[in-house]
């Protein structure tokens, strides 16, 4: 096999090794992220809970409010009742008393109402934010396993990085346009072995002529199918002879 056929092959195998560190360095990211997402959420819904809460408790203020003020009008209407001479006007505040009092008792009943529904959310809210506390916890020790993990990955990128950058530096630089461009184009795989007269990246069968100036080794051959560099294990095809 020619030299630079050797370094592409070493470096195709750094590159692939990269490629899947790195493949499983952003699926442990995306792990942290949806953890985080989780989170976010229940935080999320925790502040809407609260939103609500303040949204009903001011509501409640504002019903004892009116029921307050209610409540003192009918005092004062029974009071002004006791002192009232014709029939006419004892009717007539009769009737606006018996007005308050069913406007106080609706009241009133909103007033439990909002209360109950207040309890409900303060145990929601507090059922909530326990969850909340325990996934906190539970998000937070995992996130550590993962950046672990992540960081050995790092630790492994780092090392095949200077790996790919020592044999870069003994390639030629329109090789190693065409290594990039064909990576790019072929899924990471530019260069491929050829055997029994095949191309094992496209499985199509090779022109002889080609097949055979492949046991040269002096050049760089193409694949004329999928134009992937072609390089021939000899020794396999001593054994298989």
């Amino acid at each position: 096999m020619g030299k630079n056929l050797k370094l592409l092959e070493e470096l195709q195998g750094i590159d692939l090794k990269l490629d899947t560190w790195r493949g499983e360095k952003d699926t442990l990211l995306c792990e942290i992220e949806v953890l985080e997402k989780k989170l976010g959420e229940i935080l999320e819904s925790i502040a809407v809970k609260n939103a609500e809460m303040t949204a009903i408790e001011v509501d409640k203020l504002e019903l004892e409010a009116s029921l307050a003020a209610e409540t003192e009008n009918i005092e004062k209407s029974e009071t002004r009742l006791r002192d009232i001479k014709t029939q006419k006007e004892y009717q007539a505040v009769s009737k606006e008393i018996a007005t308050a009092k069913k406007v106080k008792a609706e009241m009133e009943e909103q007033l439990l109402q909002k209360i109950a529904l207040a309890d409900e959310l303060k145990a929601s809210i507090a059922e909530m934010e326990e969850n909340s506390k325990a996934m906190t916890s539970n998000v937070a020790a995992q996130k550590t396993e993962i950046q672990a993990k992540i960081e050995q990955l790092e630790t492994g990128i780092a090392i095949d990085i200077n790996a790919r950058q020592s044999a870069i530096k003994n390639l030629p630089a329109s090789v190693m346009k065409r290594y990039s461009m064909l990576r790019e184009k072929r899924q990471g795989l530019a260069v491929v072995e050829a055997r029994n007269g095949s191309c094992l990246g496209c499985n199509m069968n090779l022109p002889p002529q080609i097949y055979n100036n492949l046991f040269k080794a002096d050049s760089l051959i193409t694949c004329p199918h999928c134009q992937r560099l072609l390089y021939l294990r000899q020794e396999a095809d001593d054994i298989a002879k």
